[in-house]
């Protein structure tokens, strides 16, 4: 049997990603990987805003091109950072099981933040969404991995900063949370918590060895949600958010829409069979656009335009 490559990004949370895979391959199959590690135009700009820099596939496009170009067999990615399009000679075999999707607060709870306390996230959706609840908070841009974020609240630099809580989680930093977010605060990221593997669509044995690894309520939950970025033609620069999960046997989705100063906020709930999850999905970026989503997506094109 032949030795699979894994292609990952270079950062902590990147290779324990790689590395959780590497482990469920070897259980499964056997075989160990080997992990091979690529810098993508994400992590070479590490301090330029992702609304900057442009988002679309920025922390992927350099493991998708080693796929083609057959460097690697297999490349390991953070489902939140995954384009709508993704190349069609490339498929996701294995969609895992999902952790805590929800986002939360290092370094102090949001009813303790003092009124206009410096708080650090790079993303747009979060600081519309915080904003909303507490319009006097300094909102900055913050990017970097996982441990350069925790340092400058450590350095007082910060005195809180807003990361996924599966991150903190698969990192051992679940002891540093001071609160998490419910979704009705702030909503997850399209596929936030979720990690899937890419390969090859010819490479028929790459697939039969990651196929057990698909988790199939999880894969419901990312197409409802990557169907509702679809329709909305979202990224990182829209400050948009989707929880999809599988309740008593039904696919439930809440999402919102928020503008950028946070003062309108636009959400809906609607639910499904899982299998009829990309309808879910457009169905509920319709009933955004009909609460009035539409105003808030063209006056953030404006902006970022």
């Amino acid at each position: 049997m032949r030795t699979l490559r894994i292609g990952t990004r270079g950062s902590l949370l990147a290779k324990w990603q790689a590395e959780f895979i590497r482990t469920r391959l070897f259980a499964a199959t056997g075989i160990e990987p080997e992990i091979v590690i690529i810098k993508t135009a994400g992590d070479k700009m590490q301090h330029a805003p992702v609304a900057q820099i442009g988002s679309k596939g920025i922390f992927i496009k350099e493991l998708e091109e080693a796929l083609i170009e057959e460097t690697i067999d297999v490349a390991v990615h953070s489902v939140k950072d995954i384009p709508t399009d993704i190349p069609s000679r490339l498929m996701f075999p294995a969609v895992c099981r999902r952790d805590d999707a929800r986002d939360c607060l290092v370094g102090s709870t949001l009813a303790n933040l003092r009124q206009g306390a410096r708080v650090g996230t790079s993303s747009l959706r979060r600081q519309a969404q915080l904003r909303h609840v507490r319009p006097d908070l300094d909102l900055r841009d913050l990017r970097g991995n996982v441990d350069t974020r925790l340092r400058k609240v450590e350095s007082g630099e910060y005195e809180a900063v807003v990361v996924s809580k599966a991150g903190l989680d698969r990192l051992g930093f679940s002891q540093r949370i001071s609160e998490v977010l419910s979704p009705e605060v702030c909503m997850p990221a399209v596929g936030q918590g979720a990690i899937a593997v890419e390969c090859r669509l010819k490479d028929r044995e790459a697939q039969d060895l990651l196929a057990p690894l698909d988790d199939a309520e999880t894969r419901a939950a990312i197409i409802a949600e990557r169907a509702l970025l679809g329709a909305l033609h979202g990224g990182c620069q829209v400050p948009m958010g989707a929880w999809a999960r599988v309740e008593r046997g039904e696919l439930v989705m809440d999402a919102c829409v928020c503008s950028v100063e946070g003062a309108q906020c636009v959400k809906q709930h609607a639910a499904a069979p899982p299998e009829q999850a990309a309808q879910l999905g457009e169905h509920m970026a319709r009933l955004l656009i009909e609460s009035g989503a539409q105003s808030i997506l063209e006056e953030v094109g404006r902006q970022r335009g």
